[in-house]
């Protein structure tokens, strides 16, 4: 019997690398997404790049329009394969005000929540048994894009300070941590079908003057200036009634990298 594959979109991006690591040392074999030879908002290319790949399991991270995220949940449903697509706090906004649950009504006003209520919603038509799973923030010391630290460090070295809100709440994580967590999901029956919320500042509570401080002092950043300010209000943590599946804030920033 061979290993279980794994489909990955947005391999080019910062979680999904992540992902892949975390699933080929579990035993998954994983496979990309490349765009120039497959164009997603082709639907019969989509239709039959997925016939010829064969995956056992989906997890959806990239961008992208619902007509593809619609493909990929039309495959999985008619296959009866476990699909994942990653979401974000974006969806909802600051007003009404958190921490946000699964359930509550997805309040966004930008582009890129509205775009990732779309996908939501083109996943959930097609596939009532894909799980979503909603992340804030990631942390890493390695990743570029968009990744707390990597804007910090810009913020840090184009403004030659980091301005930091007491009055914001971020829904923030390591992406190390998030990459288990969705890997965790995709291997557990019990998620199909469910709003998954990772957020491992959901009990730690930590305003974002103080995670940046406490990122200052595990990565050693000595010579970031940190401006506190109470310029943006959000409590925007992502509350979850189920199972803790990251670790606290509290705890990662304690930690040595």
């Amino acid at each position: 019997m061979g290993l279980r594959r794994l489909l990955v979109t947005g391999l080019g991006g910062t979680l999904a690398p992540h992902l892949a690591r975390a699933a080929e040392a579990a035993g998954w074999q994983v496979l990309g997404w490349d765009r120039r030879r497959i164009p997603v908002d082709d639907e019969q290319a989509v239709a039959a790049h997925l016939q010829a790949s064969r995956p056992d399991a989906i997890a959806h991270l990239a961008l992208g329009s619902p007509s593809w995220s619609r493909g990929l949940a039309e495959h999985a449903a008619q296959q009866g394969l476990p699909l994942l697509y990653t979401s974000t706090v974006m969806v909802f906004d600051h007003e009404p005000d958190g921490p946000h649950r699964p359930q509550d009504e997805r309040t966004s006003k930008d582009d890129y929540g509205r775009s990732k209520i779309a996908g939501e919603d083109a996943i959930r038509g097609a596939h009532p048994g894909a799980c979503i799973a909603r992340i804030g923030w990631q942390i890493d010391e390695h990743s570029s894009g968009n990744n707390m630290l990597a804007t910090l460090e810009q913020w840090q070295r184009e403004q030659g300070r980091i301005a930091a809100s007491r009055a914001w709440i971020p829904a923030c994580s390591f992406m190390t941590d998030t990459a288990q967590a969705l890997l965790a999901l995709i291997e557990e029956p019990a998620a199909a079908g469910r709003v998954v919320h990772l957020d491992s500042n959901a009990e730690s509570a930590l305003s974002f003057d103080q995670v940046v401080q406490g990122l200052a002092r595990r990565f050693e950043r000595k010579a970031w200036r940190i401006e506190v300010n109470e310029d943006y209000r959000h409590d925007q943590r992502l509350a979850d009634a189920g199972p803790a599946r990251l670790p606290s804030l509290t705890d990662r920033l304690a930690q040595k990298p």
